[in-house]
């Protein structure tokens, strides 16, 4: 959708919601529920650092299914419409239940707390919340950094160019427009999600941790046949960069189609070095690093 067409859709649903929002604390999407049975103490295998559960909110219990499977990183896209955070891909599914507090940082300050101060109990792995932002970034982050700070005793935060590290760790990403009350913050409460373009250019890990970008926008292999050598050495530069100044890579875009294409690529993505798999198959990333490990 065209960002003028979307914005546009998003100011319509804001008033139509304007009576029949729920306060923050008042609602009870099923999903919170799910997110409250899960904050028994983790007793399964250790967990997957470089899983990354994209569109994590389509699930069928969202943050619940992909902590289910050990997932390391779940990805939100948030809308502001009127004074709330909602959940969804598209304008056309949005819906007042689903805020980011219901269905992310309720449920995960509920498990943490239950947890003696960590989402996996006996593990120090500090859980990436991918944050998308879908409207407007500069009144959207605004929105989500108020939000944030009511959470702060589970996140990761920067102060003065200082990172202290929680259980949790926000990363902004989607719209751009987020970058300027991010940087004008002493302290902040998330991380910023560069892109290929920001790969070198001084900014420091405490402020864009993570680097983005679309696999089939820089790669032609979709992992049939071998990786073609130029291409593999590209990825594995764009790794070493990013890890030399302290920060994490990410693709999106790869393929995700079960089988041995699939799997060839996540192959060279681990041997690169990259940070985080993306994909919407739970169930098939894990059974895939597990064998790895």
């Amino acid at each position: 959708m065209h960002p003028r067409t979307r914005r546009a859709a998003v100011v319509t649903l804001g008033a139509a919601f304007a009576g029949s929002l729920a306060s923050p604390a008042r609602a009870a999407a099923p999903d919170s529920r799910a997110g409250a049975r899960d904050a028994s103490p983790w007793r399964g295998k250790p967990p997957l650092r470089r899983a990354h559960a994209h569109n994590d909110y389509a699930h069928p219990r969202p943050l619940a299914d992909a902590l289910s499977h050990g997932f390391g990183s779940v990805e939100a896209d948030i809308w502001l419409v009127g004074d709330q955070l909602l959940v969804a891909h598209d304008a056309s599914e949005l819906d007042p239940t689903r805020t980011l507090e219901s269905l992310y940082l309720d449920p995960l300050l509920r498990r943490v707390t239950a947890n003696h101060g960590r989402v996996y109990r006996g593990y120090g792995l500090s859980v990436q919340l991918l944050i998308d932002i879908k409207t407007a970034g500069d009144p959207t982050y605004r929105a989500l950094s108020r939000r944030l700070r009511r959470y702060r005793s589970m996140l990761s935060v920067c102060a003065e160019g200082r990172v202290w590290r929680g259980a949790v760790t926000a990363v902004v990403s989607g719209d751009r427009g987020a970058r300027t009350p991010m940087e004008a913050e002493r302290v902040r409460y998330a991380f910023y999600d560069g892109r290929l373009v920001d790969l070198g250019n001084g900014v420091p890990a405490s402020f864009t941790s993570l680097i983005s970008d679309n696999w089939g926008l820089n790669f032609t292999w979709r992992g049939d046949g071998p990786m073609p050598e130029r291409e593999r050495a590209a990825l594995r530069r764009i790794v070493a960069a990013a890890h030399s100044v302290g920060q994490h890579v990410r693709f999106w875009a790869t393929p995700d189609e079960p089988g041995p294409a699939r799997h060839a690529l996540w192959r060279e993505l681990l041997d690169a070095g990259a940070d985080y798999l993306n994909t919407d198959d739970l169930a098939g990333l894990e059974a895939f690093l597990r064998a790895a490990r």
